[in-house]
């Protein structure tokens, strides 16, 4: 394995991507302990940016510290879950609602684009999932509420802990992509009430795939 290069302004933070990308990647799945002192000597680094990531991690609901046992990846329970589709379900509905009435055609075109490149990836379940969050996050930050961008961004860090499950779930990645159809022509008709409920079917039919 190739040592990781980092910038040098911000360490703390390069160490905090480097782990968050692995959690994601499922190479140190929910429940493990981080061993701080295998992964300082790997990467090449004191334990001291490596556990200000970790309190990094913490704030995320991705890490765990537990008292004088040292750092877990956070395990999301099912209520954890029907906390975190509820938020997201309550929050990404209003914001597709809001952009469904003042979406501009330029917009559109850009959303239709990222779309296309969700149904090309539907046969590569980490493409697919890495697109669809490129898509959602595109609708938030065409609102430029940078509050909301970042409550989302949060919850759907907690929500990937989890998506390894769902992608096993027959059939939920072409049901998916039948949800994103059906709100991509909500907001080209620029309908929020469908465009609401899109979003909310989405999240809960994701909700039952994930627990």
């Amino acid at each position: 394995m190739n040592t990781p290069t980092f910038a040098p302004r911000a360490l703390y933070q390069d160490v905090a991507e480097l782990l968050r990308q692995r959690i994601f990647a499922n190479q140190l799945p929910p429940g493990s302990w981080i061993d701080e002192l295998k992964i300082a000597e790997e990467i090449g680094i004191s334990r001291t940016p490596l556990r200000e990531a970790l309190k990094v991690l913490a704030t995320e609901g991705l890490v765990t510290m537990k008292l004088r046992r040292g750092a877990y990846v956070t395990e999301v329970s099912q209520k954890d879950l029907l906390q975190v589709y509820h938020l997201l379900a309550l929050l990404e509905s209003d914001a597709s609602a809001e952009l469904a009435r003042g979406a501009s055609d330029a917009q559109i075109a850009e959303l239709q684009a990222l779309h296309d490149a969700l149904e090309a990836a539907v046969n590569d379940r980490d493409e697919f999932f890495n697109a669809n969050e490129r898509f959602h996050m595109r609708v938030l930050e065409m609102l430029d509420n940078k509050w909301l961008s970042q409550m989302v961004a949060d919850l759907r860090k907690v929500m990937k802990l989890n998506r390894h499950n769902s992608l096993f779930k027959s059939g939920r990645i072409e049901e998916s992509l039948q949800e994103h159809r059906e709100l991509m022509q909500a907001l080209a008709t620029r309908d929020p009430g469908a465009a609401q409920a899109c979003v909310k079917l989405h999240f809960r039919n994701g909700l039952a795939a994930a627990v």
